[in-house]
């Protein structure tokens, strides 16, 4: 009789060690080392002091000393971290031979490798991957999984090193292997890779989409990467200039972080949050960030990242005293950077040796230190195709700088212009709205230095506005010199902006009931924050026009007169291009006149409502009046002078864009139009729609539907929307090709996130993102909407809204208030405007008749081409 074979015995110990690996490895990918580490110790302790020297118990005693030595190094020290992998190789050379062993082989001097690499010491890091992925090559089926994410760890090294050949063709094998043998999370990091890849050469819409691909990986298989994305995202947005998107997302991701004890990666996040902070000009929080990471480098013996925090740190010094022009900077700090940049240069980091060298340069020129300020700048290197733009710009002002300072202002105007043009160039490559609007912040100090240096030339000698005039135009507003790509749909922000709709419409309705709407709010925060990461890449911008010089401005006016205005100190100037001639105006005190504009928009905002009392109406009139006269005096009266009849065309300062230009009495009545920049003025001036007219009546408006079916009186072939039938699809689809739209329905502007802002439809809100999808914008907006000629001003004067969305798209003129308004002025207002229209009125004109019966009731613009 055959015995039956006996299955065979397993170990109950190796099977409940091998599971507390398990787990831990599941912790540590979740950024939980100290999770880890509590795991890993008891699965040793479970294995005892020794294991046997049975092959199972050795084997998962050698797996899990690997972990842990990853997890101790990122939580203790590195030499703990070591320590661990020469414990293993020791357990390692206690196994019989055989593939268990060869295989634990490769794995002990890979993670020496990795625990190298994190901590810094790059080059031994390198050697060791270069000993050990040839010989993983040579058997690739075997090791396949252990081959792809070795070559992942050493593309990551590379892009260390900034060796971005090098990585992406890593990167490029790894995926590859990933995706043939179904590795998803092993995808998502390669893809997370590959963004960093494409940050590193400035590819940023690039890089986006790609930490976008891996965020949805990790979403779905699991979100343990998601922060490090958020992380690199953000660094992605501070290359662009987008400082306060940076922010935001750091302020969500280190929290998180923190929570899961993943100290390096809270560190190198407070380093970036710091970043942010210096663009912000919060020069303390950027300084505390950086102190604290700098000091968690320390701790875990990263001296390379403790320097790179150092640098932020010392840049936040500089920065504030840069911005201090009564003061003098310390004589220390100077020297504290070109010692740092010493020690950065030892450690391989070019980049970063420049940056501080140069902050110091700026430093010793503030301290008429010229000589020691141009011997540091030799020093620092020329710029590679790594360089990051702000590196490059701040060399361009270095320069310049250091020209001022040697009397030799046409070299600083000269750098100005190349720096300027190289920025351009940095911008014509970048993708959604966004991006493009954000790029100039690196450009911002560049552009005041050249236009001080003009500024200064027509104060002294009375020439010399012309060229004022065009250095303007080459700092401001550049978006709008864009011409939007081919509309590309993509089906995932179609998604996400379709359940932004339907959430805020359940978020209206429930107020209306009394329901409670938090959860609400916060999904519809989330879901626009992944709308606006998709709109980075996914809605592209380009073909680039150039700038209009100042004798095609001239050609293009004609009879009428254009007023740029800009701010320098303490005082507000403009310059007047009035029929061929360029002049410079001193107006006013700069300080004075932002707050009394400010002062005059919230007296509006509080006379708006119908049905006021008749005692609160004088007292605010009253006070709107004064103010009027007040900013009338300072700024327009002297513009007024030489207007007679013609139009005038303004280009604001960003506190005066939600000015009501036509209540100050001396431009009461008069053709007023406001463009964002010269260029764009003349880009809007020669587009032409001929298209049909399109009336559209959102809901919650009292009198909407009676206001938009009286003006078929007007326009009797206009196409009307109106009732259950103006919805987003049908008021945006009617919106593409039409010569000329009147909207009426409420509306919000989102100073936060411009793009946003929102004219609300049967079905929820249309979204000032999706009006730049638009493939014939119509030449002629009217919105008969609260504040939706309001504009977030970022850094270059750009300016975005829903209004600045519509011109930016293609639009040639759109009419809009900048302050609530009352429904029965606004109705009054809109069919006043459109009479005159319909006659044949330029918009400019009919807007200023419209309004002139009570223009502190209807504060409507006339944007773009009047």
């Amino acid at each position: 009789m055959r015995v039956p074979a006996q299955p065979p015995v397993v170990d109950s110990v190796v099977g409940s060690a091998a599971e507390l690996h398990r787990r831990a490895r599941a912790a540590a990918s979740d950024h939980g080392p100290g999770a880890a580490i509590r795991l890993l110790q008891r699965g040793l302790s479970l294995l005892g002091p020794v294991a046997a020297d049975r092959p199972d118990r050795l084997e998962i005693r050698v797996r899990i000393l690997v972990s842990l030595a990853a997890a101790e190094a990122e939580i203790t020290s590195p030499e703990d971290g070591f320590a661990r992998l020469d414990e293993a190789e020791r357990t390692r050379l206690r196994l019989p031979g055989g593939e268990v062993r060869r295989e634990l082989g490769f794995i002990v001097v890979l993670q020496r490798a990795l625990v190298m690499m994190r901590v810094g010491r790059l080059d031994e890091s390198l050697a060791l991957y270069n000993t050990v992925i040839p010989r993983l090559v040579a058997e690739t089926h075997e090791h396949s999984l252990l081959l792809t994410r070795t070559l992942v760890n050493r593309a990551w090294l590379q892009l260390q090193k900034t060796n971005p050949d090098g990585a992406h063709r890593d990167l490029v094998d790894a995926l590859d292997l990933a995706v043939e043998h179904g590795h998803r999370m092993l995808e998502g990091k390669i893809r997370h890779n590959l963004g960093d890849h494409a940050q590193l050469l400035g590819d940023i819409p690039e890089a986006l989409r790609h930490y976008e691909q891996a965020a949805s990986i990790f979403v779905t298989e699991g979100p343990g990467s998601l922060p490090l994305v958020r992380l690199d995202q953000a660094k992605a947005l501070l290359t662009a200039g987008l400082a306060e998107e940076a922010a935001r997302h750091l302020d969500e991701a280190i929290p998180e972080l923190r929570g899961n004890g993943a100290v390096h990666v809270v560190a190198e996040a407070e380093v970036a949050r710091a970043g942010a902070a210096i663009l912000e000009g919060d020069h303390v929080l950027a300084k505390r960030l950086a102190t604290s990471a700098r000091r968690s480098f320390l701790r875990r013996g990263n001296g390379r990242w403790a320097e790179i925090a150092e640098l932020t740190r010392l840049r936040a010094d500089a920065m504030k005293m840069l911005a201090d022009r009564e003061k003098r900077p310390s004589a220390k700090l100077p020297g504290r950077l070109a010692d740092l940049a010493g020690r950065l240069a030892g450690l391989g980091l070019r980049d970063e040796a420049g940056a501080a060298r140069m902050f110091a340069v700026r430093l010793l020129i503030r301290r008429d230190e010229t000589v020691a300020a141009e011997e540091l700048l030799a020093l620092v290197s020329k710029p590679r195709q790594t360089t990051p733009i702000d590196h490059r710009m701040q060399l361009r002002l270095c320069r310049a700088e250091l020209a001022v300072a040697s009397h030799r202002p046409r070299s600083a105007l000269a750098q100005a212009r190349a720096g300027l043009a190289e920025l351009g160039q940095i911008r014509d490559r970048m993708g959604g709205l966004d991006l493009v609007c954000g790029t100039a912040a690196h450009g911002e100090e560049l552009g005041k230095l050249a236009l001080t240096l003009v500024l200064k030339k027509a104060r002294r000698s009375g020439a010399g506005a012309k060229s004022l005039f065009a250095w303007l135009e080459r700092t401001r507003a550049q978006v709008y010199r864009y011409e939007p790509l081919p509309v590309i749909e993509d089906p995932a922000l179609a998604r996400h902006i379709n359940e932004m709709r339907h959430v805020r419409g359940t978020i209206q309705a429930r107020r209306l009931s009394g329901e409670p709407v938090g959860k609400l709010e916060e999904r519809y925060d989330r879901l626009q924050q992944e709308a606006t990461r998709l709109g980075w890449y996914t809605s592209q911008w380009g073909r680039p026009r150039p700038v209009s010089a100042p004798d095609e401005v001239v050609e293009r006016l004609g009879d009428r007169v254009l007023v740029s205005l800009m701010g320098y100190r303490d005082t507000l100037y403009a310059v007047v291009v009035d029929r061929g001639r360029f002049r410079l105006v001193k107006l006013g005190p700069l300080a004075e006149i932002i707050e009394t504009a400010r002062q005059l928009h919230a007296d509006l905002d509080a006379l708006a409502p119908d049905n006021l009392p008749a005692p609160l109406v004088e007292v605010v009139t009253g006070s709107a009046r004064r103010r009027a006269d007040k900013l009338d005096k300072l700024i327009s009266a002297s513009l007024a002078k030489t207007l007679e009849n013609r139009e005038l065309i303004i280009v604001p300062i960003g506190p005066l864009y939600a000015l009501p230009w036509g209540a100050l009495p001396s431009l009461q009545g008069h053709p007023v139009s406001i463009a964002p920049s010269a260029t764009a003025w003349v880009t809007a001036w020669g587009r032409r729609n001929s298209g049909p007219v399109l009336l559209a009546g959102g809901p919650g408006v009292p009198g909407s539907v009676g206001e938009v079916r009286n003006l078929r009186t007007v326009y009797p072939n206009a196409r009307l929307v109106d009732g259950k039938d103006a919805t987003s699809d049908t008021v945006l689809s009617a919106l593409d090709g039409s010569g000329m739209a009147h909207l009426v329905a409420h509306g919000a502007h989102e100073p936060a996130n411009a793009l946003f802002s929102r004219l609300e439809l049967v079905d929820g809100p249309l979204y000032a993102h999706e009006t730049a999808r638009l493939a014939k914008p119509p030449e002629r907006v009217v919105l008969a909407a609260c504040e939706l000629a309001m504009s977030h001003i970022r850094p270059g004067e750009e300016a975005l809204g829903f209004a600045g969305t519509l011109l930016a798209s293609g639009s040639r003129t759109v009419i809009g208030a900048i302050a609530r308004v009352g429904d029965k002025a606004a109705a009054e207002a809109m069919a006043d405007l459109h009479l005159r229209l319909a006659s044949g009125t330029a918009p400019a004109l009919a807007l200023a008749e419209a309004t002139a019966a009570d223009p502190l009731r209807r504060p409507f613009l006339c944007l773009g081409a009047g």
